[in-house]
């Protein structure tokens, strides 16, 4: 496994490139840990100071965050769970701009956060051009696998999900045990901390309910009806799940055509291992027989595809109603389109809708991401690739012209 996490070097190139970073993920994806390290090597030839704003003693020491900065003025400083203090952001812009007048261009401040860019940037909107933003998910394939492992680091962090603890952990049991404590400490403690006032129950329901409708089209009307809702409700808690980076929205792709597309959304349970947990899936045994096993296969690789996608590449999916379809449509600067279709098994079937379907949206590339680890050219122009060298392929990207 690799000991370097994949977003450390783009985390500290930006640290030493911007007055301020925020690291953004979901809770126990080792953020604070990547934070301490980054802080420890820094070559920035600064110190750092770390405020857990979820301690009431650290908390404390911000009753006067302006004069704590000053104090602090030649120190990285490191601010976790950013979104309980959304008020020291205009502070923080008063900071940064008065060390811009005085020429100190390196950062100053490391932000961490536990809610998503969208609803973060609500509370930073007066850190507008001074702030950049990182998401960091738990492991992927990258950072735990290697081609000679025969798939098995793969297999195992498929089944238990990318959260350190959780992955780290050799029993099976164990490890769904904790995912299980994980599940519930997000529904008691996080949503209401968040100011949500959602039931936790009915939250644990559309969350299970949800998983079992992997990467499909939910009926909203009928998910709202099952759980005693309206709509405007369904909504509002479909985004809590959303802003606490535990659910992914995929959106269709639009493109000017005379075809009738499928224009809804697409959901994820962004951790494989959560998902298999709400799912009550225990063993990589019971997960290869259990009917979810395809939109489990999918759900990982689009959240892996995610973890080392470059920031300007949009993604989408594509669906006609005929049937014609993509599972993932990256769009790159320019005019450039990859397809990437979907299979665990290891004698992936491409179907004639793919093959319409990349017509439909003009790709330039081809793609079958599937369960084995060898990849090889087939019919259409089309590869068939593994998953850390689809992976290997999207991070390329990021030093792109």
């Amino acid at each position: 496994m690799s000991e370097v996490r994949w977003v450390f070097h783009q985390l500290a190139q930006a640290v030493r490139s911007r007055p301020a970073v925020a690291l953004l993920g979901a809770r126990q994806v080792g953020k604070t840990t990547l934070a301490h390290e980054l802080g420890i090597q820094s070559d920035m030839g600064k110190e750092f100071v770390y405020l857990d704003l979820e301690s009431p003693e650290d908390l404390a020491k911000l009753q006067d965050p302006l004069q704590f900065f000053r104090l602090h003025a030649d120190k990285l400083v490191i601010l976790d769970e950013i979104q309980r203090l959304p008020e020291v952001f205009a502070v923080l812009r008063g900071v940064i701009d008065a060390n811009r007048r005085q020429g100190l261009s390196t950062s100053q401040f490391l932000l961490l956060g536990s809610a998503s860019m969208d609803l973060l940037r609500q509370s930073s909107e007066s850190l507008a051009g001074r702030i950049r933003y990182i998401e960091m998910t738990g492991f992927n394939v990258l950072e735990v696998a290697n081609k000679d492992d025969g798939g098995a680091a793969l297999r195992s962090l498929w089944l238990k999900g990318g959260f350190p603890e959780v992955f780290l952990l050799d029993d099976e049991l164990e490890s769904f045990a904790l995912r299980q404590d994980l599940i519930r400490t997000y529904l008691e403690r996080d949503i209401p901390q968040f100011g949500l006032k959602i039931p936790a129950m009915i939250l644990q329901r559309l969350w299970t309910m949800l998983a079992h409708l992997q990467g499909d089209v939910h009926n909203q009307s009928e998910l709202a009806n099952n759980l005693s809702l309206n709509r405007v409700q369904l909504n509002h808690y479909v985004a809590a799940l959303e802003d606490l980076l535990l659910l992914r929205r995929l959106e269709p792709w639009h493109v000017n055509t005379k075809k009738r597309l499928v224009k809804s959304p697409r959901f994820y349970v962004r951790d494989s291992g959560l998902l298999h947990t709400l799912l009550g899936i225990k063993s990589y045994n019971a997960l290869l027989s259990n009917p979810i096993l395809g939109k489990s296969w999918e759900g990982f690789v689009v959240e892996n595809i995610f973890s080392v996608k470059p920031s300007f590449v949009n993604a989408f999916y594509y669906r006609t109603s005929a049937g014609a379809e993509i599972d993932l449509v990256l769009q790159l600067d320019g005019n450039e389109i990859w397809a990437i279709e979907i299979k665990f098994g290891l004698s992936p079937k491409i179907s004639r809708g793919f093959h319409q379907a990349c017509e439909d949206v003009q790709a330039t590339r081809k793609y079958v991401v599937y369960g084995g680890t060898e990849s090889y050219p087939t019919s259409y122009n089309t590869t068939v690739i593994s998953l850390r060298e689809m992976m290997l392929e999207i991070d390329k990207l990021h030093n792109k012209p």
